[in-house]
């Protein structure tokens, strides 16, 4: 039985990696952009927890037997959803908009053994630095944050930029450990089972 981590996301593997697994790495394409539209009016939690569970949907049946674990991060700041900014000028309007405040990362999780599911989705505050206009400039020009959930990663550069966090720090990278081992343990399996 192995770990299938239905995604490309560097960060993800990065966490399971440095807790013992070595996962198999198979993304899943699904098309994000469709999902989110057809569920304007759905509650930010519930956003997230279906594009984790359209990517786990999509990557289980090449897997039967293995646990897959689909995932998605989305930062909830002033009350909208923002996701990747993708280009360094988007990266710089964002952090301009959440410098010095509070926001909630919202990282929904799908974990499918079976015909068993747990679909959960980790609430994490982070409280951003009030970042200069020229530290603001290189963080988007270094090209870490174009691809993460609101504009900044807590492993890597973007961690001079995070006052605070509360709540569980695997899931402001990506994966909520906590809740995967918990799904784990709902399905009757040991965390141990996936160390190498």
């Amino acid at each position: 039985m192995r770990l299938v981590l239905a995604s490309a996301s560097p960060s993800r593997r990065m966490i399971l990696t440095s807790a013992g697994v070595d996962p198999v790495i198979d993304p899943a394409d699904v098309d994000e952009d469709a999902i989110q539209a057809s569920l304007v009016d759905a509650p930010p939690a519930h956003v997230v927890a279906a594009l984790a569970e359209a990517k786990a949907d999509a990557v289980a049946p090449r897997h039967p037997g293995d646990v897959v674990i689909g995932g998605d991060s989305m930062l909830l700041l002033d009350g909208v959803l923002q996701g990747k900014p993708h280009t360094p000028e988007r990266t710089v309007e964002r952090w301009r908009a959440q410098a010095g405040k509070t926001a909630e990362l919202l990282t929904g999780h799908c974990i499918i053994h079976g015909d068993r599911r747990v679909v959960e989705t980790a609430r994490t505050t982070v409280t951003f630095a009030a970042a200069s206009e020229a530290d603001i400039a290189a963080y988007a020009a270094s090209g870490e944050p174009l691809a993460c959930a609101g504009a900044f990663t807590l492993e890597a550069l973007g961690g001079w930029f995070i006052d605070r966090i509360e709540g569980d720090p695997s899931s402001v990278i990506g994966l909520s450990l906590p809740l995967v081992r918990r799904a784990l343990y709902d399905f009757g399996l040991d965390v141990s089972t996936f160390w190498r």
